[in-house]
């Protein structure tokens, strides 16, 4: 039989192209499996072949279902067999004796074809060798091999380890040794926008042999997108949310292999749209990522666990510890990466110069008699207050600044000697946040990373950080705490207090990672006989009631404290 260059499937969406490996061409099926270890790429079409298929989607492999070995005669033995067999069990003569034996075949035919392909697949071991069958770009640490081995064998796994371990690469790992032994087809990751080019550098880097369908954009385009098939499809939290409303299309439409939620914490709230759909996914494996497993409170991770496991979970402590410990699979770096540098946390209390300080009381009592006057004071009267004294910790209405005094006096001697610095801040305005910030530290050329940008300006940015002369990176806590790799940076500042610790430590982690070669300083602000060492001595007492459940608790502010917490912060008497 002669196979053309290219080549049409029944089951294909219409004028999408496979292309298929030169082994397969050539007639050489002794070579079929290496064929599939090489990146295959098509840089233009065919030219006897036209396709109004997107350029972007022609060119890569169909996963084809197990047609390395010819099983056919074992697993369809003929007529005369199956009337042997029949005769002796002596029920050949009776149609439902014959119907019995066919099923008995049947199931013993299916039950040596899941023996055989076992038993024919190349171990894991072997291809995770650093010089095997795949080709891997760097060899893994023991704890990473542990993951992806436990990755392969786990339908439903939440992947719990700490920032900086390396999540991201064990997946892929695991996800290019599924596709390899065909026992996957069709990958869906979801992730915050701001990962989505991390996911795409790494994938491009780990499994370069896998093509990748980034669906983000306008929703036309998206419907059509849809129908096509690349080994990983790489989505938004917001895309889904937007086009998996339908069960007929979109992401609803097919079952996939594998489903993915990256930042898993952000399907926490049960009662959230984009958590309802992703559970509605139609998926054979679930797997969950999250660099803080216990996300505020014990039915936040119930919520993720729902996800893992397909089945609803309750939030009781003994039983949600239960489900844990069989589908959680975490570590920390003090554990596993006992040569990673340290990481040395500072506070620095700072006290407000007298421009500040008389802008900051005179904001307090108005604001307290404001809430006195207003009659019935409640939770977000209150939060309204907090943030805005919170700004006021930051500049004063006339932009002065102690913390910005500060960090000037800091930067000045670690850029001279060297250094590179991460500088985090909850704001991004011009009056108190990170575009204040950057103004006030012109003269070190700072960038600056807000959710503003858009993913091409991102990845712009934080590779003129990475490889550019800029010494200092001002980003908002949101945007930038999670998902990117700056180890170029040794010194990290919070500007601003978020009173969420995981949320800080996600921050610190862009530089306290895996390729960190020294040290990493990390200096936390906090200004004296404010809210912001109010709410800090509150929250130290009030953390501790939920490290019981798992070793990291990061609690929100509006969650964690009571009516009675709010009420003392400003004496006054609040109504949820």
């Amino acid at each position: 039989m002669k196979w053309p260059a290219f080549a049409t499937y029944s089951d294909d969406p219409p004028a999408t192209l496979r292309y298929l490996p030169p082994a397969i061409r050539a007639e050489e099926p002794t070579a079929h499996l290496m064929a599939y270890t090489l990146p295959v790429v098509a840089h233009s079409l065919h030219p006897m072949y036209i396709t109004d298929a997107p350029r972007h989607q022609v060119g890569y492999v169909k996963l084809w279902h197990a047609r390395t070995v010819d099983l056919q005669r074992l697993l369809n033995p003929p007529p005369s067999f199956v009337a042997e067999d029949a005769n002796s069990k002596e029920i050949s003569g009776t149609s439902a004796g014959i119907s019995e034996a066919m099923s008995l075949l049947r199931s013993q035919r299916e039950a040596l074809a899941r023996r055989l392909f076992v038993t024919l697949q190349p171990p894991p071991e072997t291809l995770l060798r650093f010089h095997g069958p795949l080709q891997w770009p760097g060899a893994f640490f023991p704890y990473q091999l542990t993951g992806i081995r436990t990755l392969l064998h786990s339908e439903h796994l939440l992947l719990g380890d700490e920032m900086g371990l390396g999540k991201t690469i064990q997946v892929i790992a695991a996800l290019r040794i599924l596709l390899y032994r065909r026992e996957l087809e069709r990958v869906l990751i979801v992730a915050p926008a701001s990962l989505l080019v991390q996911w795409q550098q790494e994938i491009a880097r780990w499994a370069p042999d896998l093509r990748v369908l980034t669906l983000h954009g306008q929703a036309d385009e998206r419907r059509r997108l849809w129908q096509y098939r690349a080994h990983i499809t790489l989505t938004t939290y917001e895309t889904l949310r937007e086009d998996g409303t339908h069960a007929l299309r979109g992401p609803r439409a097919e079952e996939w292999g594998v489903v993915v939620l990256d930042e898993a914490q952000r399907i926490k709230n049960r009662a959230s749209e984009v958590a309802r759909i992703c559970k509605r996914l139609p998926r054979q494996r679930a797997w969950a990522l999250t660099g803080t497993p216990m996300e505020n409170r014990p039915d936040d991770t119930a919520s993720i666990l729902e996800f893992v496991t397909g089945r609803p979970v309750p939030d009781e402590g003994p039983l949600l510890r239960a489900l844990l410990n069989e589908h959680l699979l975490r570590r920390r770096k003090i554990d596993v990466l006992r040569d990673l540098p340290p990481k040395i946390v500072t506070d620095l209390p700072i006290i407000m110069p007298p421009a500040q300080r008389r802008a900051y009381d005179r904001a307090e009592q108005e604001g307290i008699i404001a809430l006195r006057e207003h009659g019935e004071v409640r939770i977000e009267h209150i939060l309204a207050l907090i943030t805005h004294l919170k700004r006021l910790c930051n500049f004063s209405p006339e932009g002065v600044s102690a913390k910005l005094e500060d960090l000037r006096r800091r930067l000045d001697e670690l850029v001279a000697d060297g250094h590179r610095a991460l500088v985090f801040t909850q704001y991004t305005g011009d009056k108190s946040g990170a575009r204040r910030i950057a103004a006030g530290l012109q003269r070190f050329n700072p960038l600056v990373f807000t959710g503003e940008l858009s993913l091409d300006a991102r990845r712009m940015l934080i590779e003129q950080f990475r490889h550019g002369d800029h010494a200092v990176l001002i980003l908002s806590l949101r945007a930038g705490g999670q998902g990117l790799n700056l180890q170029q940076a040794s010194y990290v500042f919070h500007f601003d207090r978020w009173w969420n610790p995981a949320v800080e430590q996600q921050a610190e982690d862009r530089a306290h990672r895996i390729g960190q070669t020294r040290s990493v300083n990390v200096y936390r602000y906090l200004m004296l006989d404010s809210i912001e060492q109010r709410i800090d001595e509150l929250l130290r007492r009030k953390t501790d009631q939920f490290a019981n459940l798992i070793d990291v608790a990061s609690p929100e502010l509006s969650r964690v404290l009571t009516k009675d917490d709010f009420s003392a912060l400003f004496g006054l008497d609040v109504r949820e």
